[in-house]
């Protein structure tokens, strides 16, 4: 039989070694009229008996590795994402937290503002009422003690003011009809506080108007004349306490 066992270069196919098997199988049974059992014949294992994945599975690990690392990768970003959403809202929280502490350091200065100014309205209000009579009265008997003592509630350049007028003025004249006014802050018909108010006020500066009664003698009138004034003062807050640092009639 020519080439059954198709031993030839290469590598034998399954069916053509099956087919050479079967020949010297029939051969020898002619010869000995005894069939002895093919012994297995020992094939180099293809890919496929030796447990070896083909070719297009081997890049199996690989992908698993990219996954890997495509996996870390995407981890990676999402921590980096995450980073920087929890910087964000920090940021977020510090900028609340300046604005919070702003606006109560703006409204705690405003509220203080506020009280002090009230504080200015009580006190400068009553340093008006007492300082308006001192300052709008004189004695051509006692000029000096009474120009003392009026500048006793008088500041600033008010006050030098008040000195140059009262010398070179206000004594002369004094002294020489013997002059005398008694200045009074009109009250109510039926008595209580005397007619002032606060125009404005600040923590550290009023401005009071006050309703002020001038009664005049002296050689030049006959009897007494009452003068009705409106009367305008501007007061200052020293370290020795309200001073009055303008004065304007109105």
């Amino acid at each position: 039989m020519a080439n059954l066992t198709g031993r030839g270069p290469g590598v034998t196919s399954p069916g053509r070694r099956s087919m050479a098997a079967a020949a010297r199988a029939a051969a020898k049974r002619t010869a000995t009229g005894v069939v002895e059992p093919e012994k297995p014949r020992l094939e180099a294992p293809d890919d496929a008996s030796q447990g070896r994945q083909p070719d297009d599975q081997q890049a199996g690990p690989v992908l698993y590795a990219d996954g890997a690392v495509a996996g870390a990768v995407a981890g990676a970003a999402g921590g980096a994402a995450g980073g920087r959403r929890r910087g964000a809202v920090s940021a977020v929280l510090a900028v609340l937290v300046v604005a919070g502490l702003v606006a109560v350091a703006v409204f705690g200065s405003a509220y203080l503002d506020g009280r002090q100014a009230d504080t200015a309205r009580v006190r400068a209000l009553a340093a008006a009422r007492k300082a308006a009579p001192v300052v709008l009265s004189y004695d051509y008997r006692r000029l000096e003690k009474d120009f003392a003592t009026a500048r006793g509630h008088l500041t600033g350049s008010f006050r030098d003011e008040y000195r140059r007028t009262t010398t070179a003025v206000v004594a002369p004249t004094a002294k020489k009809y013997q002059g005398v006014v008694r200045a009074t802050v009109v009250k109510p018909p039926g008595g209580g506080v005397p007619a002032a108010s606060v125009v404005s006020a600040s923590p550290d500066r009023a401005v009071v108007l006050l309703f002020v009664n001038q009664v005049t003698r002296s050689t030049q009138i006959a009897g007494d004349r009452v003068d009705l004034n409106r009367v305008r003062m501007t007061l200052t807050l020293t370290s020795e306490g309200w001073k009055v640092s303008a004065v304007d009639a109105l």
